[in-house]
C-alpha cells in the first residue's frame, strides 16, 4: 500500500452539525479493516468530542484543541502537547466582556470579534500565544502547537510519517497539518484556501466525501494520484535553462553508473539530500564509506565494526532518522549474504510503516553480483524507489536491469555507459547525434519513456559544516561541560566536550546511564550548552523511546553526535 493512514477534520468534515453518520463511522471501520489508520485532528476539546462522537475507538489516535492533545483510545493514554495559560489570562478575558469562552487542557476558544480583544490582553501579559481561525471561531494556542504538531506526535506513536497520510479537510485552522501530508484532499464544501491547497477535491460534502475518499483509497490507494503531486517531486538534476528535472517519489528504481572517479557517489549524494530536504527517510548500503560524511545521516559500521541488522533496524524505526550502513567491517565476498538478510527486513518494514522511503546501494555489484543465485529469493520483482550505483551495469543481473526506470550516466563517456546498460537489460538505446554532453554534466535516460537521453547538471550535495565545530568535538566548554553524576550524585565524571561525553558514556554504568537519560539531562545539555537544536531534538526522541535497550540508546545518542561531528577516532 503506498497511503497507510487518513487523518480527517471533525466538523465540517467528518461530521456535519457536529454528527458523524452512520454510514462515514462504517467507511472508518472499513477504512482500518483494510490495514489503514484512522487519526482524527479537531479543534474540539476531548470532552466535548465524547459527547457528540461517543464511539472514537474508530480511531487510532485523536488529535483534540487543534493540535494541543493527543488521545489514543484503545489505551485511553492522554498526553497534553502544550501548557494551558495562566488562569490570569482568563479572568481578564472576562473581565474585558469576551463572551462564549470554552476552557480545554491547553486551548482558549471563543468566536468572533472577540479576536481584537483577545490579541489585547496576550499583547498586554506578555503570554506567548498564538491566535489560530476556524470559520467564526477564534482559537488560542501556545506558539508552536497547531494541528500539524499533534498529527506529528500521533504518527511518532504509531510508527508512521506525514509521507504515509492522506489528509482530508475543509477550514482554515486544517491547512497546517493539510500542508504537510503527502496527499492533502478538501471535502466539496471546503473554504477557498484549502480547496487551492488540496490534490483534488471530493464531489460530496462533509461526511459524503470523505465516505467517497476512503472507498477510492481502499479500491485503488489512490494509484491516480501517483507521481502526479508536483510539490512531492525530487529533483535529479537541471536543464540547461535552468529547469529541474524530477521524479516521482514513489514507484521508480534509478540506475546510476559511470566509471571510476566519475562522481557517481557525489549524484547519489545529492539526490539523497534532496529526499531529506522532503523528510524522506533513506537508507543507505555504502560498502567504500562514501557517504559517513552526509549531515543528518546516522552512519553504523566502520572497518572494525560490522553492523548488526538489528542496530540498523532500531534506527529506521523512528521515521525522522536516515541510516548509512557502512560494510567496510564485512569481507567482499560475505556482503551478498549480509545484503540478502538485510533487505527482506527492510522490505518487511516496508510494509508495516512504508519506510524507509528510499533505499540506496552504492557499488550495488558488491551486493548483487551477477553469479549470485539467490537474487530472484531475496528480491521482489519490483523493488520501487532504489537507487542502484554500480562502474559496471552488466554486472549486476539481467533481472535486476529489467526493472530499472530512470539511468543516470555519469563521467565522460555516457553513451558508452547506457549501451553496458541497454545491452545487458536487453532494450534499445537510442543516441542522440545532436546530444551535447559537456563536461561535468550527467546524462539522464528515463527508459519507460518514449524519450531519447539528454544532458543535465548532476544534483550536487550542499556541505554543512557544523561537524568541524571543534570547539564542541574536541575542545574545552568549561562550566558548559556535561557532569555524569546520577542517582544521589554518587558520581562527578565531566565531560567537557563530545568527544569525551561518548567515551564517557560507553563505560558509564547502566544505572547512571538511565538516570540522566530519563531525565531527558542529554537532549536538555546539547539544546542549552553545545546550542545545536537539531541534534537535541533527534537525542529527545531516543530519550524518550522506552522499548530500546539501554545499550541501543547509547549506541543511538554515540552515533548521532558522531554524525554531526567530526570526532577523533
Amino acid at each position: 500500500m503506498r497511503y497507510l493512514a487518513l487523518a480527517s477534520d471533525y466538523d465540517g468534515t467528518l461530521a456535519s452539525e457536529g454528527v458523524m453518520s452512520v454510514e462515514c463511522g462504517a467507511a472508518l471501520a472499513r477504512l482500518r479493516r483494510s490495514g489503514r489508520r484512522a487519526i482524527l485532528v479537531t479543534g474540539r476539546r476531548l470532552d466535548d468530542l465524547r459527547s457528540v462522537c461517543p464511539h472514537l475507538d474508530v480511531f487510532d489516535y485523536v488529535v483534540g484543541e487543534n493540535g494541543a492533545l493527543a488521545y489514543a483510545p484503545q489505551t485511553r493514554e492522554l498526553t497534553l502537547l502544550g501548557k494551558p495559560p495562566p488562569a490570569a489570562f482568563i479572568e481578564r478575558l472576562t473581565h474585558l466582556g469576551v463572551g462564549g469562552i470554552e476552557v480545554g487542557k491547553v486551548m482558549v476558544a471563543t468566536w468572533l470579534p472577540h479576536h481584537v480583544k483577545v490579541l489585547q490582553v496576550i499583547q498586554e501579559m506578555g503570554l506567548d500565544l498564538r491566535i489560530v481561525f476556524n470559520r467564526t471561531a477564534v482559537i488560542v494556542l501556545p506558539a508552536g502547537i497547531d494541528k500539524a504538531t499533534g498529527l506529528d506526535h500521533a504518527l511518532r506513536k504509531l510508527g508512521l510519517s506525514f509521507h504515509e497520510v492522506v489528509g482530508v479537510g475543509d477550514a482554515e485552522n486544517d491547512l497546517a497539518f493539510l500542508q504537510r501530508c503527502e496527499c492533502p484532499v478538501a471535502v466539496a464544501n471546503a473554504v477557498p484556501p484549502v480547496r487551492e491547497l488540496a490534490a483534488f477535491v471530493t464531489q460530496g460534502n462533509a461526511g459524503r466525501g470523505v465516505t467517497e475518499l476512503i472507498e477510492e483509497l481502499i479500491a485503488t490507494d489512490l494509484s491516480r494520484m501517483h507521481g502526479k503531486l508536483p510539490r512531492n517531486r525530487i529533483a535529479i538534476g537541471a536543464l540547461p535553462d535552468g529547469v529541474p528535472v524530477t521524479i516521482p517519489p514513489y514507484g521508480v528504481n534509478v540506475l546510476i553508473a559511470g566509471p571510476s572517479g566519475s562522481g557517481k557517489s557525489t549524484v547519489a549524494a545529492g539526490i539523497v539530500e534532496r529526499l531529506m530536504q522532503h523528510a524522506y527517510q533513506v537508507c543507505i548500503v555504502d560498502p567504500e564509506g562514501d557517504y559517513a560524511t552526509l549531515p543528518e545521516v546516522i552512519t553504523l559500521g566502520s572497518p572494525n565494526h560490522p553492523v548488526r541488522l538489528n542496530e540498523a533496524l532500531a534506527i529506521l524505526e523512528d521515521p525522522k532518522l536516515s541510516l548509512n550502513i557502512n560494510l567496510l567491517g564485512l569481507k567482499l565476498a560475505d556482503r551478498p549474504e549480509y545484503f540478502g538478510q538485510l533487505f527482506p527486513r527492510l522490505s518487511a518494514l516496508r510494509t508495516r510503516t512504508g519506510r524507509p522511503h528510499w533505499i540506496v546501494l552504492d557499488e550495488a555489484h558488491h551486493m548483487l553480483p551477477l553469479e549470485w543465485g539467490h537474487v530472484p529469493k531475496a528480491l521482489p520483482q519490483k523493488l520501487g524507489e532504489t537507487i542502484l550505483v554500480t562502474v559496471h551495469p552488466e554486472h549486476l543481473p539481467p533481472s535486476i536491469l529489467s526493472i530499472i526506470d530512470i539511468v543516470i550516466a555519469a563521467g565522460g563517456e555516457p553513451a558508452a555507459t547506457l549501451r553496458s546498460f541497454a545491452d545487458a537489460a536487453g532494450c534499445a538505446l537510442a543516441w542522440p547525434e545532436t546530444l551535447a554532453h559537456k563536461e561535468g554534466q550527467i546524462v539522464i535516460w528515463l527508459v519507460r519513456e518514449a524519450m531519447a537521453p539528454f544532458a543535465a547538471s548532476g544534483a550536487t550535495p550542499r556541505r554543512d559544516r557544523i561537524r568541524h565545530r571543534r570547539k564542541y568535538a574536541e575542545g574545552h566548554m568549561r562550566f558548559h561541560s556535561f557532569f555524569f553524576r546520577g542517582p544521589d550524585n554518587r558520581h562527578n565524571l565531566r565531560a567537557q566536550n563530545l568527544a569525551m561525553f561518548c567515551q564517557l558514556a560507553e563505560g558509564i554504568d547502566e544505572e547512571t546511564w538511565l538516570y540522566h537519560l530519563r531525565r531527558g539531562d542529554y537532549s536538555r545539555w546539547l539544546r542549552g550548552a553545545v546550542k545545536d537544536r537539531y541534534l537535541a531534538d533527534q537525542v529527545e526522541r531516543v530519550e524518550q523511546r522506552r522499548s530500546l535497550t539501554p545499550t541501543q540508546t547509547r549506541m543511538l545518542i554515540r552515533n548521532l553526535i558522531g554524525t554531526r561531528y567530526t570526532l577523533p577516532e
